[in-house]
């Protein structure tokens, strides 16, 4: 009896990856839905410390739209704008790539030769 017992318990759902006949198998989850796309502009504007260094003046500040993140629920744009160094003096026109998450700025990188923001259209902030 206690034998009979052990078999059918194993013989609950098994995961959406289990090696089982697919009608023993659970549902797999819907992956969550995107959220909307952020305003880059404002975001930006209002959070322009999560990009640039203050004391890097930063002038001119432009932004790309946003891309979805293709791995990933969040959202990516281009950030530039020109800066100074810590005495002053013009170190020319810096790009950032940010990442969105929850309408909050969570990465910025500065770009490499190969990143996509050089063929981004911007618009100033």
């Amino acid at each position: 009896m206690i034998g009979w017992a052990l078999m059918l318990a194993g013989c609950g759902i098994a995961d959406s990856r289990s090696p089982v006949p697919e009608f023993m198998r659970a549902k797999a989850s819907d992956p969550p839905p995107l959220e909307a796309p952020p305003d880059v502009k404002q975001l930006v504007r209002e959070k322009l410390d999560s990009v640039f260094v203050a004391a890097s003046n930063p002038r001119q500040v432009q932004v790309s739209p946003p891309r979805h993140e293709l791995r990933g629920l969040g959202w990516t744009a281009c950030v530039k704008a020109e800066l100074t160094n810590a005495v002053g003096k013009p170190l020319g026109s810096e790009t950032y790539r940010i990442t969105i998450s929850s309408g909050v700025i969570i990465d910025r990188q500065r770009i490499e030769a190969e990143d996509t923001c050089a063929t981004e259209s911007y618009q100033p902030i």
